[in-house]
């Protein structure tokens, strides 16, 4: 792995003996392979065992590689992580990693890259999209408001899919939540999002508005959003609602305050999409397995589309998702921004608020397994407590919900 995103663990290894029966365990793990080494490695500084954990990194870094395998490359980016772990240093290497990316140009390519290779995002926008337009069917106005905007690229399916209703399309109006991360992929400001959207709805004989909110989703309320009277309310939440801060956290708790303040508004279809992996509130230990688990999933999904030697597959690896393991594993409290919820705590948060589940339609279902068809045969579409969940092979990694 490129050595400009590690930190030194120190090498305690040359200055520390330890006895028979401890080397024995040691180099009988090391004789497990990489993931075992790594699991040793976690549970060591869990324990606050430094030197064990030391040693244990030095020999992590001759056994991970960014161009190996997919558990060899999860384990190079989780190593960095618990490096940071070690020396208190997750915030800063966080922020270097951001600090680090490619120009925007490059990471937008990097990001389209990903979205082409795997389904999960296609997912994403296909289930919401799907419950957004069952649910503003008929209706003559019809405001979204999207609380990530990124590119708005899921919302030219839906204005193309608005263009061709029975009857003639309604008048369309988004509302475009954003952040400084997003920003930056997209090159610009909000306006280029809503120039691009306006170009697709005009070619397609939309009536269309766009308003641009350039505020991080923890910041928003209700006068921003510029609601107006006669209009069919949709919600998006893209990926999202995992990155606001909750009551483990916060006092402030903007994940519920936000779900409540959304519920005020009476919107007719509330969609929620995020991947499915517990990594909110757990200790380190456990957390660092779930994280484990949920990313070498990920990577061996990528693996069979991209080759292991592709400069294209390692950029996007680090640039998409190295930053989020190490976010995970190194950082706490505020500084851990990467808090994943599974489902089944994202519905008791949406009915607490005084939510109920919007039914996902069966057309939905057919579409997605059809855009299935075209991956690889070990992602698995799975229906259950009225929620869709993505996954590779028997690890459900997506979640896509609607709530009214």
């Amino acid at each position: 792995m490129n050595s400009q995103y590690f930190v030194s663990s120190g090498s305690l290894q040359n200055h520390v003996t330890f006895g028979p029966g401890a080397w024995r365990q040691m180099l009988e793990i090391r004789s497990g392979g990489v993931k075992q080494v790594l699991i040793a490695c976690a549970k060591a500084i869990a324990e606050n065992n430094l030197t064990v954990a030391d040693w244990f990194m030095s020999e992590l870094n001759q056994m991970v590689s960014v161009s190996g395998t997919p558990i060899e490359r999860v384990s190079a980016y989780m190593l960095e992580g618990l490096k940071a772990k070690l020396v208190s240093s997750g915030s800063s290497i966080y922020k270097s990693l951001k600090c680090k990316e490619p120009t925007s140009a490059d990471l937008l390519t990097y990001m389209h890259k990903l979205y082409e290779v795997c389904p999960y995002f296609k997912f994403g926008y296909l289930s919401a999209n799907g419950a957004i337009a069952d649910a503003l069917k008929g209706e003559d106005r019809v405001h979204i408001i999207d609380f990530q905007i990124a590119q708005g690229s899921q919302w030219i399916s839906l204005i193309q899919a608005l263009a061709a209703r029975p009857g003639g399309p309604p008048h369309v109006r988004i509302t475009g939540i954003d952040d400084a991360v997003s920003a930056y992929a997209r090159g610009g400001g909000l306006q280029l999002v809503g120039q691009r959207l306006s170009y697709i709805a005009k070619s397609c004989n939309v009536p269309f508005e766009f308003n641009g909110a350039g505020i991080s989703g923890c910041d928003v309320e209700v006068d921003m959003l510029k609601l107006q009277p006669h209009e069919a309310l949709a919600v998006n939440f893209p990926f999202q609602l995992h990155h606001m801060p909750d009551e483990s956290v916060s006092t402030a708790n903007h994940r519920d305050r936000l779900l409540r303040l959304v519920k005020g508004l009476s919107p007719k279809v509330v969609t929620l999409v995020e991947q499915e992996c517990n990594a909110n509130t757990a200790p380190f230990f456990p957390r660092f397995m779930e994280a484990l688990s949920y990313y070498t999933a990920m990577f061996e999904s990528i693996d069979v589309t991209m080759p292991r030697d592709d400069k294209n597959r390692i950029s996007v690896e680090q640039h998409c998702l190295a930053g989020e393991i190490v976010n995970i594993i190194a950082c706490e409290g505020a500084e851990r921004v990467e808090r994943h919820e599974l489902f089944d705590k994202w519905r008791s948060r949406f009915m607490m608020a005084g939510f109920k589940p919007y039914p996902l339609s069966s057309l939905v279902n057919s579409t997605i397994k059809d855009l299935l068809q075209s991956y690889c045969k070990h992602y698995s579409l799975e229906e259950r407590e009225g929620a869709l969940f993505l996954g590779w092979k028997n690890r459900p990694l997506i979640a896509s919900c609607a709530w009214c």
